[in-house]
């Protein structure tokens, strides 16, 4: 999951770069500002995977938050920074991204506020799977806070993703000026109409994740479903399907013809030229060999044939 919030990111970055001068320092700022609270929650997922003896299934976690509080709270650090929770750095960075799209479309700022109520909506499925809840966890797993060597780097992390935004905010735009030339979408302290509308995008994605996650038990397997977005997310998209059918099975058919080609024509043809050469080397290999008894007995037969055919020519 973490994964592919971090693929969505790398897309709120591809976006804002995509705007021109008004969003290139925002590019720039998203991917300090994600640096930050993601390698945050990365390390956080690392720690919860060492307490739970490398189980990486969600739907075996539950309740992790008393058992692990510092792994626990810095994550919560980096839900709330990545989800664009003021004064939290994904508030200043993503967030102003999205004000300069709709700058530029009301289409392509749409797409982009959609963007973040999905992310706050699967990252608080994330939370309530993993730290709140009921514990199901698996037989002999007994979950444990992880050493300094982990927490202390998280807590650091964690005071980055809310500290960055705040510190970097206005200041960046100035600093990547000669690089980036002119900006005209200012970054604004307090939050516009558009600031508002994602605030809510995201409360509604909030809300819910804990609908659909927070008030239920969560089963230990994936329930079947015919609900064709379940059956759909569950399935990548169908791109894996579209891939092996369109890429993966003709080019391995491809490559299947092209090695019966070789093994059966190329290769055939040089071991058959090359099982003719040494069948006739073979033969005549026995003419010559070195024995000296044998040369004589063939010189020796020689001269006896040829004595018996002069001797018959003269019969005749």
């Amino acid at each position: 999951m973490l994964a592919g919030s971090t693929m969505s990111q790398i897309g709120y970055m591809i976006l804002a770069a995509g705007l021109g001068p008004a969003g290139y320092a925002f590019a720039i700022f998203h991917l300090l500002t994600h640096g930050f609270f993601k390698a945050n929650m990365f390390l956080g997922a690392g720690s919860v995977m060492h307490g739970m003896n490398d189980d990486v299934n969600m739907r075996h976690y539950g309740a992790l938050a008393k058992a692990m509080p510092y792994t626990f709270w810095t994550f919560a650090m980096g839900y709330l920074a990545i989800i664009g929770v003021p004064p939290l750095a994904g508030y200043f960075s993503k967030d102003h991204i999205i004000e300069a799209a709709f700058g530029r479309s009301a289409l392509i700022g749409s797409l982009a506020l959609l963007g973040a109520g999905v992310t706050a909506f699967y990252m608080t499925r994330l939370m309530l799977m993993t730290f709140l809840g009921e514990k199901r966890w698996q037989e002999g797993v007994h979950p444990h806070e992880s050493p300094k060597t982990m927490t202390v780097p998280l807590i650091l992390l964690a005071a980055l993703s809310v500290v960055s935004g705040v510190a970097m905010n206005g200041w960046i735009q100035g600093w990547l000026e000669p690089a980036t030339g002119a900006h005209p979408h200012e970054i604004s302290w307090v939050p516009t109409p558009v600031g508002w509308a994602t605030m809510a995008v995201v409360a509604v994605g909030v809300a819910v994740g804990w609908l659909l996650f927070g008030r239920r038990p969560i089963p230990e397997s994936a329930p079947a479903s015919s609900n064709p977005f379940t059956i759909v997310g569950r399935n990548d998209l169908f791109g894996d399907a579209v891939n092996d059918t369109l890429v993966v099975k003709p080019t391995m058919l491809l490559a299947d013809g092209v090695v019966a080609t070789d093994q059966r024509a190329i290769d055939a043809g040089a071991d058959g030229l090359a099982d003719i050469v040494q069948g006739l080397s073979s033969r005549g290999r026995q003419l010559q060999t070195g024995q000296v008894r044998r040369y004589a007995l063939g010189l020796t037969m020689g001269v006896v044939g040829i004595g018996v055919v002069m001797i018959l020519s003269q019969l005749a």
